[in-house]
C-alpha cells in the first residue's frame, strides 16, 4: 500500500503543477462518491470542494486567454506547489509523520517541475497571434489532468507512469519552446536595430 500511496503522490503532484483546483476536485469526488480509501477525508469536505470548484472553474476560463493565462500562471508559482505538497502530506500522513514527509517532498517538488513546464509551454504557445492554439492546448491540459488523476484510483502505478512520461514530454517541449521564443526575440530586436538604428521601438537618433 505504501508504494501505491507515493505513486498517488507523484501524480497528484504532477497534476497539481498543471491544475491544482482539478486535483482537489477530482480526489475529492472520488472519495466521496467512489469511496476510495486512500484518499484522505480532507479533500472530501463539502468547504473544500466548493471552494475547488469555484477556482476551478475560473481557471478553466483564464486558462484559454494569450497572456491572461501566463499571469495567472505567475500567481500560481506558489500556490501549485503548495497544494501538490499539500495533498501528498495528507496521503502520506494516513501511515506516519515520515511518510507524510516523504510524500509531502514528492507530491511539492513533482508539482513545481510540472508547473514551470506548463508555464514554458504556455510562453511558447503565445508567440501564436491566434487564441485557438491556447484553447486547446488548456482543454488538452483539463482532460488529461482529470483522466491520470482518476486512473489513480484503480491503477496507480500506470497513472504515474503515464505522469512520468508526460512530465518528462513536457519539459523538453518547454525548454525547445522557450529557447524558440528567445531566438525569436533576438531576430526581432536585430530587425529593430536595423530598421531604426538602434534598440527596438527607438526611431533613431535625436537631431
Amino acid at each position: 500500500m505504501g508504494a501505491e500511496l507515493i505513486a498517488w503522490a507523484f501524480t497528484s503532484g504532477w497534476g497539481s503543477g498543471i491544475n491544482a483546483y482539478a486535483v482537489v476536485v477530482v480526489m475529492g469526488l472520488l472519495g466521496r462518491v467512489a469511496h476510495v480509501e486512500a484518499i484522505p477525508g480532507a479533500l472530501q469536505r463539502t468547504d473544500v470542494l466548493v471552494v475547488a470548484a469555484i477556482l476551478f472553474v475560473l481557471e478553466m476560463f483564464a486558462d484559454k486567454i494569450p497572456y491572461l493565462d501566463s499571469t495567472w500562471d505567475t500567481v500560481h508559482t506558489a500556490i501549485r506547489p503548495v497544494v501538490g505538497a499539500t495533498v501528498g502530506y495528507l496521503i502520506g500522513n494516513q501511515n506516519s509523520s515520515l511518510d507524510a514527509a516523504l510524500f509531502a517532498a514528492t507530491g511539492g517538488v513533482t508539482a513545481l517541475v510540472s508547473h514551470f513546464a506548463k508555464a514554458g509551454i504556455r510562453l511558447g504557445v503565445n508567440t501564436s497571434p491566434e487564441p485557438v492554439s491556447n484553447v486547446v492546448v488548456s482543454t488538452a491540459e483539463d482532460v488529461t489532468v482529470t483522466g491520470v488523476v482518476a486512473l489513480a484510483a484503480a491503477q496507480p502505478f500506470v497513472a504515474a507512469g503515464i505522469a512520468g512520461v508526460l512530465l518528462l514530454v513536457s519539459v523538453v517541449l518547454a525548454v525547445w519552446l522557450v529557447r524558440r521564443v528567445r531566438r525569436l526575440k533576438r531576430r526581432y530586436d536585430e530587425w529593430g536595430a536595423r530598421t531604426f538604428g538602434g534598440p527596438t521601438g527607438s526611431i533613431g537618433s535625436p537631431g
